[in-house]
């Protein structure tokens, strides 16, 4: 499993990669307190956002690759202390376009996010200067 994109990627703060791409990729993520809005333990949306981001990423697990669009929808919401799993699937590849689907489950087996994700492929590091 040789992880070619977001090496420096935070396991506390976007999951841990079980499995890596292409096409596929599975990373688990463990809520913690830091990720709660409120009294109630209700983790902020853009933690499981970026767990599925993350994990699409991996699935095309190319070192320049970058979010384009995403298309998403939140099921369920998630508390804290539960341990999510992201999968990610390549559904359509068009070269330097990949078009990634999404899914985030709950310890129940429940499906709380999915999404499809435009990820593209550059010639270089989006950052890199000409």
């Amino acid at each position: 499993m040789e992880i070619r994109t977001h090496k420096l990627a935070s396991e506390k703060l976007l999951g841990k990669p079980v499995k890596v791409g292409p096409p596929e990729a599975e990373v688990i993520l463990e809520t913690t307190e830091e990720m709660a809005v409120d009294e109630y333990g209700l983790v902020h949306g853009g933690f499981t956002f970026g767990l599925a981001d993350y994990a699409a990423m991996l699935a095309v697990n190319e070192p320049t690759v970058v979010l384009g669009k995403a298309e998403v929808r939140f099921l369920k919401p998630v508390k804290v202390g539960e341990n999510l799993l992201a999968r990610a699937e390549i559904v359509e590849d068009l070269g330097r376009k990949k078009i990634v689907k999404g899914e985030v489950f709950n310890e129940k087996g429940e499906k709380v996010f999915e999404g499809t994700f435009h990820c593209y492929v550059l010639e270089k590091h989006v950052l890199e200067k000409d």
